[in-house]
């Protein structure tokens, strides 16, 4: 897919990778970027500046998606690419309060079934559309230190790859964007436990932003602005037992610098 001329839509747009992509797909020469944020104000500034469309949403309500797409709908036309960017991350383990597995839940998941739910009927109706949904490299691999992120991120991944296979022969496209570490609020505040070991190799937003240009030319379901994720991912698939003897070893590493922090 080429972005020119193109109506796009981009949740958690007002900050971090979704500012990024709003920026980049207004530069391609987009015919209409909406940039939705549950932040009203951060839209609001990335809309002025890129001369787009801001839309207060909180994806974790269908209703407010609905609302969304309507109203694109209405101003806009039909729309093109719809990009399920935003989520959240929470620090904890199994015995997490039930309120931030919820939360995680909510916009980690049901925000990209929401977003599939309301665009596919008119995307299918056309016979085109192209669904691009953050994902994170932890629905790949895992997310140390944050069991709610790991296992929405997993869950995630598993509806890009149910909605490629069922429609991908009726005209939809679908990607899953899995980078490491992004310079993102999220990284920056540690919002989570064992993000610490991501900032070595943290990219720009910019960055991502390019590998999604790049990802959505090709068409191709998996676009890792990290390089190494696919090595990764080799590793893992090759001989899971030693992955994840790896991935221990790892956490054992970082206990200590999370102790002293």
């Amino acid at each position: 897919m080429k972005i020119q001329d193109k109506v796009v839509v981009v949740t958690g747009g007002g900050n971090g990778i979704g500012r990024a992509l709003c920026r980049r797909f207004a530069a391609e020469g987009a015919k209409a970027v909406i940039v939705a944020d549950i932040e009203q104000e951060t839209a609001r500034k990335v809309a002025a500046e890129i001369c787009g469309y801001d839309f207060c949403v909180n994806v974790a309500s269908e209703s407010d998606i609905q609302m969304l797409v309507d109203e694109v709908l209405k101003r806009h036309g039909p729309i093109d690419l719809f990009c399920s960017n935003a989520g959240v991350g929470v620090e904890g383990d199994c015995c997490a309060p039930d309120r931030d597995w919820l939360r995680s839940w909510e916009v980690n998941v049901m925000g990209h079934v929401y977003a599939a739910r309301v665009v596919l009927p008119g995307m299918l109706a056309r016979g085109e559309g192209y669904l691009l949904q953050t994902v994170s490299a932890a629905g790949l691999l895992t997310m140390l230190g944050s069991a709610p992120y790991s296992v929405t991120k997993h869950a995630a991944l598993g509806l890009a790859e149910w909605l490629n296979i069922t429609y991908g022969d009726q005209g939809i496209k679908v990607s899953a964007l899995c980078p490491l570490g992004v310079k993102t609020r999220m990284l920056e505040r540690a919002e989570f436990g064992g993000g610490s070991f991501l900032l070595e190799d943290a990219l720009e937003p910019e960055e991502v932003a390019e590998a999604v240009i790049k990802g959505l030319e090709a068409e191709q379901f998996l676009i890792t602005p990290h390089p190494k994720v696919l090595e990764y991912i080799r590793r893992k698939t090759s001989d899971y037992d030693r992955w994840l003897g790896g991935m221990r070893r790892l956490q054992a590493s970082m206990t200590p610098l999370k102790a002293q922090s």
